[in-house]
């Protein structure tokens, strides 16, 4: 393992619940210090850390860039730079294009990329000074289409396209950073997605496989991030989905539509 994270900050977004709670876990148990950051200021209260761990809990909007940048100053404040930000908060929707207001896709897009954009940017100049590290949650629907998901698959999308083309920028000046892409997690987010209309979807998500739990999750991107990964696919359906989707891509929409087309008839 090249990285050792004991005694660096790492502000994690989304960390209220979720894989992102994970994440915040999992870092703060290798010796970091955590910057734990919800929109949810009530849930964050139920992040508890060991004993000895240095934490701070933040409110912030990602999808709002005044936040970001404060939530950054804070960190600054508390622990003198940002050495990673992990960027995991993201939402849903699940709803065919003909049927989605396009505010719908809007508000997707500006948590998921804007976010992401607004957390890396407001840290950026500790990320170099630091040669630190930015991670960024993704998806399969990062490289692969999705069923029903148009916006929340071109939000990942970009996600790559961002980071892909940041890597260049920066790596030379010793900032890493990693792309992961999972497929089915046990994170609740499909509990919080968004139906054509903006208003919450209760119908259950299709998955292909098995879910991992968030705590195994957040053990295999820790890993990557130790070792400096720049992708990571880190279960048997991202891996397949990776070279299906690049050698017969046909046939990858194909399984995909039949295996999980249902929620677009459904919605």
């Amino acid at each position: 393992m090249a990285r050792d994270f004991s005694g660096k900050t790492v502000v994690v977004t989304g960390a209220g619940g979720g894989l992102g709670r994970a994440l915040a876990l999992r870092f703060a148990a290798a010796g970091a210090r955590i910057v734990a950051l919800d929109r949810d200021a009530a849930v964050l209260q139920g992040l508890t850390f060991a004993e000895g761990v240095a934490a701070v809990r933040m409110a912030c909007d990602v999808s709002n860039e005044a936040d970001c940048l404060r939530a950054m100053a804070q960190a600054r404040e508390a622990f003198g730079g940002v050495d990673v930000v992990v960027n995991n908060a993201g939402i849903t929707h699940r709803s065919a294009f003909s049927q989605t207001d396009p505010a719908v896709i809007r508000r997707v897009m500006e948590v998921n990329f804007f976010g992401a954009l607004h957390c890396t940017h407001a840290a950026f100049d500790d990320l170099v000074a630091r040669r630190g590290m930015v991670i960024a949650i993704s998806s399969v629907a990062g490289f692969a289409p999705l069923i029903a998901r148009t916006g929340y698959a071109a939000s990942k999308h970009a996600l790559h396209g961002f980071f892909d083309s940041l890597r260049t920028e920066v790596e030379p000046l010793g900032v890493k950073v990693l792309l992961v892409c999972p497929s089915f997690i046990q994170t609740g987010i499909e509990k919080h997605a968004l139906a054509g209309d903006g208003s919450p979807v209760s119908h259950p998500q299709a998955i292909v496989g098995t879910r991992a739990t968030a705590e195994a999750m957040a053990e295999r991107i820790f890993r990557a991030a130790c070792r400096e990964q720049r992708l990571l696919l880190p279960d048997r359906v991202s891996r397949l989905s990776w070279w299906v989707s690049r050698l017969a891509p046909r046939t990858y929409a194909r399984l995909m539509v039949r295996k999980l087309g249902k929620e677009m008839r459904e919605a």
